[in-house]
């Protein structure tokens, strides 16, 4: 049951966002996915990440949680002791007319 009232709930917002929402939507799910991973990797805790970065706990909780919008610095800060950085790729063809 909760399957379709999620199916149901995604077809609904997807109704009402465009192309490039739902692609820059998707991207910010995969990067939050992906320091949460790399986080958990190394064993820390959101407080000692806190530590390392600089940034406060309740506001990496907020980005894991997905309720906040980061800033780029903000970003770069908890990558940093992650062993992480960004980088700027071509998008691949096939997964952007996904989106």
């Amino acid at each position: 049951m909760s399957d379709a009232i999620g199916k149901d709930a995604l077809v609904f917002l997807d109704s009402f966002l465009t192309t490039e929402e739902i692609a820059e939507s998707n991207l910010r799910v995969a990067l939050i996915g992906e320091l949460i991973k790399a986080r958990q990797e190394k064993g820390l805790s959101q407080k000692k990440l806190e530590e390392l970065s600089g940034v406060k706990q309740p506001i990496i909780a907020r980005m894991e949680k997905g309720l906040t919008n980061p800033q780029l610095d903000t970003i770069l800060k908890i990558l940093a002791p992650l062993g992480k950085t960004l980088a700027v790729v071509p998008l691949d063809k096939n997964l952007s007319t996904q989106f």
